[in-house]
């Protein structure tokens, strides 16, 4: 086994995971919900895809060879509401995924420990890309939350419902048992 590669298959898996999160709680927000605010210090959904997706073009475009802060990034700008539509939202979305995708399929065991720099200062490639998953993980689990808030009793469960862990994990146990 090649634990380097093994690492950026997992890795990959759990990107993949977490967009799967942020997609299904998209999903169920209408075009007005998108914008919802708790308050005035709060972010909507939209400026959220926003962020996430100014951070991925910036880190992970020419990931291995400049810094990830960008000099033409305006993450100023990503706080502003400029998403015009839940159309809007979801291409800006797959537009940082898709750069994000790119350069982590493009990476080989032999780059995991070399430096990239954020800001200037230096990382270990696999340090930058945890960094990261932690960063957007933080996000969309903003976003499951702002999908509940404004849901309320019309929020579909993204995980094992309340009072359902028990049933959910002899299923489980049952799966597995049929596989070995």
């Amino acid at each position: 086994m090649n634990l380097g590669n093994e690492y950026l298959n997992i890795v990959i898996q759990r990107f993949k995971s977490v967009k799967s999160l942020g997609e299904k709680t998209i999903k169920q927000l209408s075009e007005r919900d998108i914008y919802w605010v708790y308050n005035a210090e709060s972010n909507s959904a939209a400026i959220i895809v926003k962020h996430l997706s100014g951070n991925m073009v910036s880190r992970w475009t020419d990931f291995m060879n400049s810094d990830g802060e960008k000099l033409d990034r305006n993450r100023d700008g990503e706080f502003e509401d400029t998403i015009s539509s839940k159309a809007e939202l979801l291409e800006v979305w797959e537009h940082g995924w898709q750069k994000l995708f790119a350069a982590l399929n493009d990476l080989t065991e032999s780059d995991l420990l070399k430096t990239v720099y954020i800001r200037g200062e230096g990382h270990l490639v696999i340090d930058a890309i945890e960094r990261q998953l932690v960063h957007y993980a933080s996000h969309v689990g903003q976003l499951v939350y702002i999908g509940k808030q404004v849901k309320d009793s019309e929020w579909e469960t993204l995980s094992i419902p309340k009072g359902k862990s028990q049933e959910f994990l002899e299923q489980m146990l049952d799966q597995q048992k049929k596989k070995d």
